[in-house]
């Protein structure tokens, strides 16, 4: 049963039917501006970093519908859910795309490359949200979870972080879906502020972590903004420790936060301070943090590539994984093979 959590499904014969997809894609509730759209007096003026050529398209209008977009992708009006009901508002619009429902959990088709002009066009606008990096794991613990499902189908992406989700993705019909690893992502969106000035603040890590990551990072990405980190305790912050690093982020507004804690932690941290927070996107990168940091040696691209990195990671962290591995697994197998033959059906609820 092990061995088929590393199966592909693209390799069967025969097409099946494409997994439901929303006609829209809500990335939540709005933060930070106004019920007219204004932008906050903070935000009035701020140089916002230089996009590629395939960013640059101006916003669609506030007052129209949204309108399909060629290639499947919908323009539709971005607002934030992160828990504040009372102050909802508009943000402008962002070519978000469509999702693939794997067991209710929503992952967006993306590759690295557009996942990239997602994130450049988010910072471009302002448009404030948070990004899940998700795999079996994520989807498992989102199983008999429905807050945590919310937040992952509520996020400005949830891109798939393992193999099984990029199977999944084009055994629905999109080809171009590819894998939107964590520690990957990172690397493009540090190259491409090399040259566009966004900013970035770290979060999470064990001690010394986010101060090594960032210390290497700098030197291998020369004139890399690395405004800030802060490394919190094992336990939820104290309002003392909260005020500190919500003024922290505050002093620096950075464009990016990266968040390097477990799932679902961090998943829960960025809903939960996303609305507080002076930060444009929240990403959660996981164990990113340690494999950059160079505490953590990652998969060969080959073992990466053919799904079994969980194996390779199960054998390097026994103590920490083998629950994770040997309890997700296979459960999800079973469940992906009820989904697909019609035996259950799952809602993308949000």
């Amino acid at each position: 049963m092990l061995i088929l959590a590393g199966f592909n499904p693209i390799n069967r014969r025969g097409r099946s039917r494409r997994l439901a997809q929303p006609s829209s894609v809500r990335a939540g509730q709005a933060l930070g501006r106004g019920a007219e759209g204004h932008c906050p007096s903070w935000d009035r003026g701020r140089p916002r970093p230089h996009l590629p050529p395939c960013c640059t398209s101006g916003p669609a209008k506030r007052d129209r519908a949204p309108r399909i977009i060629p290639g499947g992708l919908q323009r539709v009006p971005v607002t934030l859910d992160l828990g504040d009901p009372a102050h909802p508002a508009f943000l402008g619009t962002v070519q978000l795309p469509p999702r693939v429902n794997v067991l209710g959990v929503g992952i967006s088709v993306l590759n690295l490359d557009r996942a990239l002009e997602v994130l450049a066009s988010a910072v471009r606008t302002g448009t404030r949200g948070y990004v899940c990096v998700t795999g079996v794991h994520g989807v498992m613990e989102s199983q008999g979870d429905d807050p945590l499902r919310r937040i992952h189908n509520r996020s400005l992406l949830t891109t798939p972080d393992g193999m099984p989700m990029v199977w999944l993705g084009r055994w629905a019909g999109h080809r171009d879906m590819g894998r939107v690893y964590g520690p990957e992502l990172m690397e493009r969106v540090f190259a491409w502020s090399q040259r566009s000035g966004a900013t970035h603040f770290f979060y999470g890590g064990n001690t010394g972590v986010a101060e090594e990551l960032k210390a290497r990072l700098e030197q291998r990405f020369p004139g890399l903004r690395i405004v800030g980190t802060y490394t919190p305790p094992f336990r939820p912050l104290k309002p003392a420790e909260e005020t500190d690093f919500l003024a922290q982020v505050a002093a620096v507004r950075p464009d990016f936060l990266w968040v390097g804690l477990s799932t679902p932690k961090q998943e829960r941290f960025m809903a939960s301070y996303g609305p507080r927070l002076a930060a444009t996107v929240l990403l959660g990168v996981g164990a990113a943090f340690d494999f950059h940091a160079g505490r953590v040696r990652q998969a060969p691209r080959w073992i990466q590539r053919s799904g079994f990195e969980w194996l390779y990671r199960l054998c390097a962290e026994p103590r920490r994984l083998w629950k994770r591995y040997l309890s997700n697994n296979p459960r999800f197998v079973v469940r992906i093979l009820a989904q697909k033959l019609g035996f259950r059906r799952h809602a993308l609820d949000t």
